[in-house]
């Protein structure tokens, strides 16, 4: 598909994709509200600005798609183009350098890939707010 396009029509076509507020996002942030978690969505004075922050906790959290962030891209790489394998790579070296980044600014990052939202909602609320407590408790 991406082949034939120019790469002005494909630049179009990318900022087409939804890039926060995924109805992935949505899920993820009305089950941790139903579970009383208060947090702020997409700062952008942390790097990467996670989907999900609770600032007090310190604890980032990212809600990623499994195709733009190249979840076990390594298996399924060889069948995309040049252009795609640059795209999701940069990607995935962007999200390295934010956790790295995170982690040295003493924040505990969370990473949700899509497949396991839809697989175990539950499971995933349940580590985000295990990390959520494990830091409010570690900090006083």
């Amino acid at each position: 598909m991406a082949d034939n396009l120019t790469p002005e029509q494909r630049s179009h076509c990318m900022s087409q994709v939804k890039g926060r507020d995924t109805g992935l996002e949505k899920l993820v942030r009305s089950e941790l509200h139903k579970r009383g978690l208060r947090f702020r969505k997409h700062v952008k004075a942390l790097p990467g600005r996670p989907d999900v922050v609770f600032t007090r906790a310190r604890v980032a959290v990212f809600i990623d798609g499994d195709f733009w962030h190249g979840y076990r891209l390594p298996a399924w790489e060889k069948n995309l183009t040049e252009f795609w394998k640059r795209k999701i790579r940069g990607n995935r070296d962007r999200d390295r350098r934010n956790f790295r980044k995170l982690r040295s600014m003493g924040w505990r990052v969370v990473r949700l890939w899509q497949h396991q939202i839809h697989r175990d909602l539950d499971g995933c609320a349940d580590r985000i707010e295990a990390a959520v407590r494990d830091s409010s408790q570690s900090r006083g």
